[in-house]
């Protein structure tokens, strides 16, 4: 969501923020080509079931179904949101914090389902590579008249080649966006849902467009990646006022749910002083709970932390995320004996979640009792079973793998972990190989180990060849 300042004139002395714009412009390019998985996921088994549960609406009302569009949290406190490999949303934990409503957060998801049904994570990157072809073949250009002795040419055309990069970038962009708006719209109707937090969502960035100086007039239009806010805002206002679902009231277990996931969020990311002002001692509701046992957890006092989920599961001893929470607290404080009754609690009440089937794992294998692999090793194929993008779990499993002497297993469940981290591709290369050499020849797991081995060996190939 950044907006671009206009095009400077042709002038000598205004090369070098113009040049900042360039590199802005490619570095946006570098990031967008990234793979989401490089960069800071933040699972939590809460917040993912919410996510699906406030999507499943808005894939009905766009013909999909459940699960075919995933939504990813991302630790980083922008207020932002994109969709990437086509039919994966991230959500930046700053959108989060800003939201004050399920209903932003639906409304923003409805948008990016819209760049989703648009086809628009596959067809940015022509866009992207049209207007980064312009501006490195300009900056080629220019650095080859510099170098010639003509500087103000030279110059000229490395900002008239990044005014036409930015030109044909920000327009394509722009189409997307109304596009997506409008789409977003369409299933927010049929969904039943309000458009009323997708407006105030977009008050909140007309706002901080007011905060930060980007003028709203149609002069300024042409140098953003976005429509203006004041024109979304206008534009959506006369389609939800009239959609019959505008005077329908918020789902309240949603809202609910919401409020829980957003101070859990707030516990976890932001400095522990500072979420122990924000929710005093005195507030004794769920969320404030919540945020604070994150707090005194952070900040190395378990007991306290304890104490507020001693508090939460007053309200539901059956909740399985308050259980999730008492054996994690008891896990990462160095008490995993302590921790398993609960997180075999949260297994069987959230109806085996894979990521509380890994901590629970995690915790009998943190035992160092051969007494608990076996039920180890059973929680956590099932948490890979259900959810095979964790690596932790692999992980996990692998240590089981080693300790029953199964060392095939164990270099396959490490080759899975590797492929999964990014980066890793040697290492997953090496562990599938070795897999290879110890497992049936033909059975499923030596199938899937030399699946990673050609994946991890055209990577390392790929990775030679650039270097």
């Amino acid at each position: 969501m950044t907006a671009f300042p206009p095009p400077l004139a042709y002038r000598a002395d205004a090369w070098r923020p113009l040049f900042r714009i360039l590199l802005t412009l490619l570095a946006m390019f570098a990031v967008a080509m990234r793979p989401a998985a490089a960069q800071s996921i933040l699972r939590d088994a809460e917040t993912e079931a919410l996510f699906q549960d406030m999507m499943d609406p808005l894939l009905l009302a766009a013909g999909l179904q459940r699960g075919q569009v995933r939504v990813h949290l991302l630790g980083d406190r922008s207020i932002n949101a994109f969709v990437a490999g086509s039919q994966d949303i991230y959500v930046f934990s700053g959108l989060i914090e800003a939201a004050d409503s399920a209903e932003e957060v639906q409304g923003v998801l409805a948008h990016e389902l819209g760049h989703v049904m648009g086809g628009h994570a596959i067809r940015v990157n022509d866009g992207a590579k049209t207007a980064t072809g312009i501006s490195l073949v300009s900056l080629l250009l220019g650095a080859a008249a510099i170098a010639a002795g003509g500087g103000e040419a030279g110059m000229g055309i490395m900002m008239a080649g990044q005014q036409a990069a930015l030109g044909k970038f920000l327009a394509f962009t722009r189409v997307q966006e109304s596009t997506a708006d409008a789409a977003g719209a369409q299933y927010l109707s049929k969904a039943g849902i309000s458009g009323r937090g997708s407006l105030a969502f977009f008050k909140k960035l007309q706002n901080l467009e007011f905060r930060y100086g980007v003028k709203q007039d149609d002069d300024q239009a042409y140098g953003r990646t976005h429509p203006m806010s004041g024109d979304r805002i206008q534009t959506l206002r006369e389609v939800y006022v009239i959609d019959p679902a505008w005077e329908k009231p918020a789902d309240p277990r949603i809202e609910a749910r919401f409020q829980r996931i957003k101070a859990k969020l707030s516990g976890y990311i932001a400095d522990p002083d500072r979420t122990l002002r924000k929710f005093p001692e005195t507030n004794t509701s769920i969320p404030a709970r919540y945020a604070r046992a994150y707090a005194w957890h952070k900040s190395a006092y378990p007991q306290k932390a304890l104490g507020e989920v001693e508090g939460l599961l007053a309200t539901n001893p059956e909740d399985p995320y308050f259980l999730e929470l008492e054996g994690q607290v008891l896990l990462e404080s160095g008490h995993p004996k302590e921790a398993i009754p609960a997180l075999r609690k949260a297994v069987k009440n959230s109806r085996s979640q894979p990521l509380i089937s890994a901590t629970l794992g995690h915790a009998l294998i943190a035992t160092e009792d051969p007494a608990n692999y076996a039920e180890a090793e059973q929680v956590l194929r099932t948490a890979v079973a259900l959810d095979n993008q964790n690596p932790f779990a692999w992980y996990q499993l692998g240590i089981v793998y080693a300790n029953k002497g199964d060392q095939a297993r164990a270099a396959l469940a490490s080759a899975e972990r590797y492929q999964l981290e990014g980066g890793q591709a040697a290492l997953a290369l090496r562990n599938a190989e070795t897999a290879l050499q110890g497992l049936p020849e033909g059975s499923s797991d030596w199938i899937r180990a030399q699946d990673i081995s050609l994946v991890a060996r055209a990577e390392v190939e790929r990775e030679r060849k650039r270097r």
